[in-house]
């Protein structure tokens, strides 16, 4: 039993710790408030406290646990609601109130709850860890894969089948009893057979993102941008619209309205796949501004341990951590209490490599078991940098590591174009590795309709000067059409509307279906220029307005809308003769 002899905001020093271990989880004070050991001098013990410190003092007593932060793995995770480390905000609201108390504690997982487990294997059989013992169905979308855990091995002496709580026994492996229940510690990886090269996309339904900048499943991205510039927004259409088996949303430190709107949202969003609610294949880490810095520290870390027990049950996992920045903030503030030497701006020297740590459990793997079963983990993260400055620290340590950059801008956002993704400055290292599966189910033209218009947009981009300075009258018929084309594909095809019930998701093939009509107009009438056609009847052609319209035009009678609309459109340019 330790004293505290120093208390510095959300960081506490005890003395007479001489048998605690970092990162061993320690009960502070009478209230038994929960921390974690991060520095060792001698018997003195440096703790973060994940709760509100005030009206704590030398002599303090200070126990530790013996383990580290760890988070409970098992049925009744989906749909919960969990703080940055892991006790259930809905659950702890429905005992005390909506205030939470200091030194509240609640287990991750329901205790009484009774799950039906069905069990895969049979008396005598020989497992090793990560095989699939049984299945225990949780709600109408997830398969709750009941796996052996990891250090376990051996042969089936009892397997039991019925309804259990988490803690019962449901099998025997020689002489280890195991239950629906497991613990991880939060800061060390599970581990995983082999790891796999990226090679199918990770469909978002944003066409921008999927067509000009994809993301691998199993890969990760950033989603940096100033205040006001969408950032949010866009990490929630991820969450709602990602091609994944389950979804993870982790608030860690943004404001407590864009977090209530999420859990406003959520439990009304329809799976477009099952027609289900989408809150049954989520999980939500709610860790606002205004709870204790420290937890919001933890809160990454609790939720990508718990994405990665989904990952090796052979899912398909998609997590947006909102935002980095305030993680980042959190590490600052942390490493200024210990009084160690700050890095660029004030953040801990160690800052870039804690970042590397958590991008790096993403991906796409074989997991444990003696049956083959691929799953991956995606990671999205938001970057705040402030006034939008993206030579800011945490933006550049993060670019360094991630291999997708959405560069969110602040003058787009003013125009109203949303997303406000920066189609200059973003970039994707996916591109090669997703062009085969863009190839097989879409088209094998995808790779050369985007590089096309991404010339497009970049020569756009160099004409603007000279539209300025003398007029777009100055511009030769060839620059002006281009000029036209630009204009389309900015409006009517990277210009979505999160809230339009249609444009708010867009399939992959139809996004290819509206690119390729933009560009195969422009094709059309560059030979229409070439055979002597006024440019000014190419420009005011009306079929271009009705390009507009065509996001807006469901899944279902999209086709034969488009089909319409292209042969009306072909005729009409082609039929177009040489002016004087």
């Amino acid at each position: 039993m330790g004293t505290i002899i120093k208390v510095s905001g959300p960081v506490v020093v005890a003395d007479n710790m001489e048998n605690a271990r970092m990162y061993d989880v320690c009960r502070v004070a009478d209230e038994r408030l929960i921390g974690e050991i991060i520095e060792l001098r001698g018997d003195k013990a440096t703790i973060q406290v994940y709760e509100e410190t005030a009206g704590l003092g030398p002599g303090d007593p200070v126990e530790s646990t013996g383990k580290p932060l760890s988070v409970e793995l098992g049925p009744g995770m989906i749909e919960s609601i969990y703080d940055g480390i892991q006790r259930p905000l809905d659950v702890i609201r429905d005992r005390i109130g909506p205030h939470i108390k200091r030194g509240i504690e609640q287990p991750g997982i329901d205790r009484k709850k009774k799950w039906e487990f069905r069990p895969s294997l049979k008396k005598g059989q020989k497992v090793v860890s990560g095989d699939v013992l049984g299945v225990v169905q949780e709600g109408p979308l997830v398969s709750h894969r009941i796996l052996v855990p990891i250090g376990v091995e051996g042969e089936i002496k009892e397997i039991f089948s019925g309804t259990f709580t988490v803690e019962e026994t449901v099998a025997t492996l020689n002489d280890t009893a195991v239950s629906m229940l497991q613990k991880w510690p939060v800061r060390k990886g599970r581990p995983y057979r082999e790891k796999l090269p990226p090679s199918n996309p990770l469909v978002t339904g944003q066409r921008i993102i999927d067509t000009f900048f994809p993301m691998a499943k199993g890969g990760t991205a950033c989603c940096p941008g100033p205040f006001g510039s969408g950032k949010t927004v866009t990490q929630h259409q991820l969450a709602k619209w990602a091609e994944a088996d389950i979804i993870f949303f982790v608030g860690c430190g943004e404001r407590g309205n864009e977090m209530a709107e999420v859990l406003r949202e959520f439990p009304g969003l329809q799976d477009p796949k099952s027609g289900e609610p989408l809150m049954k294949r989520t999980v939500l880490v709610a860790n606002t501004s205004d709870m204790p810095v420290a937890a919001r520290e933890a809160s990454i870390y609790t939720g990508i341990t718990l994405a990665e027990y989904f990952r090796d049950m052979g899912y398909s996992v998609a997590l947006m951590a909102d935002s980095t920045s305030r993680w980042a903030e959190a590490l600052r503030e942390i490493s200024g209490r210990l009084e160690e030497m700050p890095g660029e701006e004030g953040y801990p020297a160690y800052l870039a490599s804690r970042l590397a740590e958590f991008y790096e459990r993403a991906g796409k793997v074989v997991t444990l078991g003696s049956e083959y079963r691929e799953g991956s983990l995606s990671v999205i993260g938001a970057v705040s940098p402030p006034g939008g400055d993206f030579s800011e620290p945490v933006t550049q340590a993060t670019l360094r590591i991630t291999k997708v950059f959405w560069g969110l801008d602040a003058r787009l956002a003013f125009a109203r174009h949303f997303p406000a993704i920066d189609w200059l400055q973003s970039y994707s290292l996916y591109l090669d590795d997703v062009k085969d599966w863009w190839t097989e189910n879409v088209s094998g033209k995808w790779r050369d309709y985007r590089d096309e218009a991404m010339r497009i947009l970049q020569e756009e981009a160099e004409l603007e000067e000279i539209v300025r300075l003398v007029g777009v009258e100055a511009l030769s018929s060839r620059d002006r059409l281009l000029l036209e084309t630009a204009k389309s594909l900015r409006e009517d095809f990277l210009h979505q509307n999160a809230y339009h019930e249609i444009d708010t998701y867009t399939s992959s093939e139809k996004q290819f279906a509206m690119l390729s009509l933009i560009l195969d107009l422009h094709h059309w009438a560059l030979d229409a220029l070439s055979r002597g056609a006024p440019i000014k009847d190419l420009l005011e052609l009306k079929d271009r307005e009705e390009i507009a319209k065509l996001k807006f035009v469901s899944e279902d009678e999209f086709p034969k809308a488009l089909e319409k609309l292209r042969e009306r459109m072909r005729t009409t340019v082609q039929s177009m003769k040489g002016g004087d």
